[in-house]
């Protein structure tokens, strides 16, 4: 054979590698700079979280093409902070996982499901649990007939929402005011609108299979006296005129958020024990139905029962944070297509309360109606109507710049398809992240140079071509580690590193098995020279061998893992994969070129001493001279 080409075709492929961790798009910076690859986030610290796809109906892992889509838009997301190198991957059927190295973040509304719903406010109530455990002074005024009245300990809530609302309406692009509701028409249905108005819309939509046995299992665990109380609400339950109704409807105030999901709308309005804080905590997607009414919290405290949506998230063609007249944070809306002519029939319909569908507790200041703005599960704000809106409008609430900026960055990016759980969120310092990094390059260091120590100690000269071979592996590992980051964006991490360190393990196995058939051959007789050939060829198919098993085992642990282990199965196959052209294009020419040398012939400078007596090794010498000549 020929070395001199095998070696030729190793220092061609060195040249372009290098080349290219130099010069190839991408390649940025000092000298230093440009030799740096790409570490994860274990290695340089930031922030990790994980979502987990849910379904709040039959538990189904979403679709591929959902799950893409999702991930595209949280990517989008996540952009949207400016920060650099982030990674969004999917895991497995269900999770996303969103990597922010260099700095740590609260990522906990980058997977909200962000779909937006404009819902006119029906009812207002106390959502905070007080009224579920009244104290004993409210009954001396209140008593008699006043006991619808307590309604109006929904008013200073009211009160206050709307005056913070009003605030909220009057930035809205100005429109136009409409037909303006007679006065009287707020005042007439205090008592009678609270009881007639709920009658006709007790809930008969379809309820789908999976949420009727879910509330099936609800009344057998609260009991059938408190559900039958509880279906027999036609407003919200005055507790301090009937104290035996507070004890029947106690069981609800145990329920967990999961539970209180699937009960119907006007159960979790009237039943008092239902608190926003169940309510804030329901899983996500729970009201996602715009075609029914729903129930949601407002600053945590006040409770509404909300109308169908008729303007949603898919209406807004943009939205962006913006500083208003008085210098407060508010997100401006946008509207495309016939979403603007929605948003302007609306505020008409809530402008001038028609059909009194808006009870008198749910009226603002001025008596109009006022409409929730309505992301996810949670009320954002619920500004008084004070005129027909025409133009582009606003969300207003307690927004300051970041918040601002995040609400807008997922109005404008649109909903997620799927919704999500945030399953972990891990944090790791910088400092953390480098102390791991000198840890496994420690690591590393420490496994090479034992086998360096073993090699040159049971192979002498011999162990200077694993030396060898194994740097010139790690400079073609670490150049390949340098243009992927940048190609393809592959981050090393720790469990790469230990991909690596476990691939010095598979490279010194191939050594082992070629210097050992190599003695086989002396011992059959053979010369040191002429043993080398052969050698190689009868070990050639078993290094092929147990490399494809590493490399084959490293192909299937990246299909099917996730995270890290992915990570430590793409760094073991690369590294095996390029043991195997150092075998080809290094170890077997440079053995072919040492088996020519003196040196090699040398009982104590070749390795091979124990194997090959003077004597004999002094006549194998001879005998290749001769043949030679």
């Amino acid at each position: 054979m020929r070395p001199g080409r095998q070696l030729a075709v190793l220092g061609l492929i060195f040249v372009v590698l290098y080349l290219l961790v130099f010069f190839s798009g991408g390649a940025s910076g000092g000298f230093k700079d440009r030799l740096e690859p790409r570490l994860g986030l274990d290695l340089v610290g930031g922030t990790r979280m994980t979502l987990e796809a849910t379904n709040s109906l039959d538990g189904k892992p979403p679709t591929a093409e959902n799950l893409e889509e999702a991930r595209q838009i949280i990517e989008n997301r996540v952009n949207a902070y400016g920060v650099a190198e982030a990674e969004v991957v999917t895991e497995g059927n269900r999770n996303i996982v969103i990597s922010l190295p260099g700095e740590n973040r609260d990522l906990t509304d980058v997977g909200s499901a962000a779909e937006l719903r404009f819902r006119k406010v029906l009812k207002a109530a106390d959502g905070s649990g007080a009224a579920a455990a009244p104290a004993p002074t409210p009954t001396p005024a209140p008593s008699g007939s006043a006991s619808p009245k307590p309604s109006g300990s929904a008013k200073p809530s009211s009160s206050a929402s709307p005056s913070g609302a009003k605030a909220t309406a009057s930035p809205s692009a100005g429109g136009q005011g409409g037909g303006a509701p007679a006065p009287s028409a707020s005042a007439t249905p205090s008592p009678s609108a609270s009881a007639a108005a709920p009658s006709p819309s007790a809930s008969a939509e379809p309820v789908p299979a999976g949420v009727e046995e879910q509330r099936k299992a609800v009344e057998q665990k609260v009991g059938a006296a408190a559900w039958q109380a509880a279906s027999g609400l036609q407003a919200p339950a005055d507790l301090t005129a009937d104290p035996s109704l507070a004890d029947k409807l106690k069981p609800f105030g145990a329920l967990s958020p999961r539970e209180v999901a699937v009960l119907p709308a006007e159960m979790q309005f009237n039943v008092p024990t239902i608190t926003c804080a169940q309510l804030d905590q329901r899983p996500p997607a729970s009201i996602k139905d715009e075609k029914q009414k729903a129930v949601a919290c407002e600053d945590g405290v006040q409770k509404y029962l909300l109308d169908v949506a008729k303007v949603l998230g898919t209406d807004v063609g943009d939205a962006n944070a913006v500083l208003d007249q008085t210098s407060s944070w508010v997100v401006s809306l946008d509207f495309k297509g016939d979403g603007q002519q929605k948003w302007t029939d609306l505020t008409r319909e809530a402008f001038n309360n028609e059909g009194q569908a808006c009870d008198q507790t749910a009226l603002g200041q001025d008596g109009k109606c006022r409409v929730a703005v309505v992301l996810d599960n949670k009320v954002v704000s619920s500004p008084e109507i004070q005129g027909v809106l025409t133009g582009d409008s606003q969300i207003t609430g307690s927004f300051d710049n970041k918040t601002a900026n995040a609400l807008a960055g997922q109005l404008r990016y649109g909903a997620l398809p799927v919704t999500f759980e945030a399953q972990e969120q891990q944090n790791v310092t910088a400092t953390l992240g480098a102390s791991h990094l000198r840890a496994g390059l420690l690591a590393a260091g420490i496994g090479m140079l034992l086998v360096i120590i073993y090699s040159f100690f049971y192979y002498r000269l011999l162990g200077s071509v694993i030396f060898l071979s194994l740097v010139l592996s790690g400079l073609l590992v670490f150049g390949a580690l340098v243009v992927l980051g940048r190609q393809i964006g592959f981050t090393l991490t720790l469990a790469g590193i230990a991909g690596m360190i476990v691939s010095l393990g598979v490279a010194a196995d191939s050594f082992v098995i070629y210097f050992e058939r190599l003695k086989d051959e002396i011992r059959e007789g053979r010369s040191p020279r002429s043993a080398v050939p052969r050698a190689w060829i009868r070990a050639r198919r078993t290094i092929i061998s147990a490399n494809a098993i590493t490399i084959m085992s490293a192909v299937v642990l990246y299909i099917v893992s996730v995270g890290a282990v992915k990570g430590f199965a793409f760094a073991l196959g690369l590294a095996t994969v390029l043991d195997l052209v150092v075998v080809f294009l290094f170890r077997h020419p440079i053995m072919t070129m040492f088996a020519r040398t003196r040196a090699f012939l040398s009982p104590r400078v070749s390795g091979l001493g124990r194997i090959l007596p003077p004597a004999r090794s002094e006549q194998a010498t001879r005998t290749s001279r001769v043949k030679e000549a």
